[in-house]
């Protein structure tokens, strides 16, 4: 008998199930299977990388990064069926029509892609793996929004807006990113917004934001520094006809507003880097892998700061020092097999690791600074708003400089490990103390968010 099953949102999540799904398919549906993708946006790409937003958004991720596609480097249940990554899809010269022409042919692996080509890679995609789906196996998209979802017994049924409902054995919600309910203080401004007459846009989806209501020369107040304050400036500035110049300056348009912006952290996300890795991409995980986390989560209760933050470091620092030591060997006094074995042996923070370091990396810009990275505008003090401006933006361009500047890859290094580290603290979560996880994975979230997902400069 036909098995069944619905997948609510046919974005990326969606369409890697149904892969994962098509993968294992021969082994555990033998006698058939429907595949239903539900989604009111463009199936593959789906709300966030829809095609329909404007050119000028970028992804947070660099074309060799991208995949939706197994590979022997994953560890998984189901079987690993490789295929192309975003970059292996460039080079293989794709139809993507007149408006992406010009983009496809001037990407390159290190290339920050935009929103619009990646929604063509993952429209690609999906069409793919419904093309190569096993005998028995079934897929069907359908463009509405689910609306409900009630049982009949075993059956799962799943309320379609404008479509007779669907009768399924199982069904997995893969809606992703989803409007919120206002939290009491987003109330609380929205109404105190329009006590004194001004507008209130709350958090969300930038693209989806109707951003007309901010008139040219208007002082605009902005929460939050992060990504989405990216997607602003980008809108607001060069979205309404603004430019920005090869030295880093900015001609205006006269139609944007001006912008007064505030965070916890008081600065925006550090720079992406504007440089491949000089050496191999670092061995990894080494420290905070599968055998030192599944210790932890089967004892449970953990201090996130006390117990796991000492590995995440010292992983984050290999990567950081594997690149110095292979892509900058002359500045490091020792080769990286005497350093790594040293290294390996010392616990993080240790005073024997603290002497490692400033022995065998004699420049202190070479060695990684988590307070730094974390709090960058740490010790910057000015006794009036004038004085401090200058300050913050040279240690702005500061960031910058080194981000763009290849004598300083092992930032790169860096990122690429606590994508790793990212991936086993997701593990962790579940874990951790109730302290743990009320104050510190928030941190660790930011912290990341911060460093690993960075921003574009102009």
């Amino acid at each position: 008998m036909t098995s069944s099953i619905a997948i609510v949102g046919a974005g990326p999540r969606g369409a890697g199930l149904l892969e994962r799904l098509a993968a294992s398919a021969p082994e555990l549906h033998p006698e058939g299977l429907d595949v239903h993708l539900i989604d009111p946006y463009p199936a593959g790409a789906g709300r966030i990388w829809r095609h329909e937003q404007s050119p000028l958004l970028a992804m947070n991720s660099m074309a060799a990064d991208v995949t939706m596609f197994t590979d022997d480097s994953v560890v998984c249940d189901g079987p690993v069926v490789p295929g192309p990554s975003m970059w292996d899809w460039v080079r293989s010269g794709p139809e993507v029509g007149p408006e992406l022409a010009d983009e496809l042919a001037s990407v390159t692996a290190s290339t920050f892609p935009s929103r619009r080509l990646q929604s063509a890679y993952l429209a690609w995609v999906l069409e793919h793996v419904i093309a190569g789906l096993p005998a028995g196996m079934r897929a069907h998209v359908h463009r509405t929004r689910a609306t409900g979802l009630t049982e009949d017994g075993p059956t799962q049924i799943v309320h379609l807006d404008g479509a007779p409902p669907l009768h399924v054995d199982a069904v997995v919600l893969a809606s992703g990113h989803l409007d919120a309910t206002p939290t009491a203080d987003e109330l609380d401004l929205a109404a105190r917004a329009a006590e004194h007459g001004l507008r209130y846009l709350p958090p969300e989806q930038t693209t989806d934001s109707d951003l007309s209501v901010l008139a040219p020369g208007e002082t605009v107040l902005v929460r939050g520094m992060g990504l989405a304050f990216v997607d602003l400036v980008v809108l607001l500035f060069e979205g309404r006809g603004g430019r920005f110049t090869p030295d880093g300056g900015y001609v205006p348009s006269g139609e944007e507003p001006r912008l007064v912006v505030g965070s916890p952290r008081g600065s925006i996300y550090h720079s992406k880097t504007h440089y491949g890795l000089k050496a191999p991409r670092p061995p990894l995980p080494r420290f905070f892998g599968p055998d030192a986390v599944d210790p932890l989560i089967a004892a449970g209760e953990v201090d996130l700061r006390a117990q796991a933050w000492p590995l995440m470091a010292k992983e984050i620092a290999w990567g950081w020092y594997h690149e110095l030591f292979l892509g900058h060997p002359d500045a490091v006094t020792v080769p990286w097999d005497e350093f790594a074995a040293s290294y390996a042996a010392l616990d993080w923070d240790s005073p024997g690791m603290h002497a490692l370091l400033h022995a065998a990396v004699p420049d202190p810009l070479d060695r990684i600074d988590f307070a730094a990275l974390d709090r960058p505008l740490d010790g910057v003090t000015a006794p009036d708003l004038a004085t401090l401006q200058p300050l913050v933006r040279a240690r702005i361009a500061e960031d910058l400089r080194q981000h763009v500047d290849d004598r300083h890859t092992p930032h790169l290094g860096a990122f690429v490990a606590m994508l790793s580290v990212y991936g086993e603290t997701t593990r962790l979560a579940g874990a951790l103390s109730a302290r743990s996880r009320a104050s510190d994975m928030g941190w660790w979230q930011s912290f990341f968010n911060a460093v690993a997902s960075r921003v574009d400069s102009p």
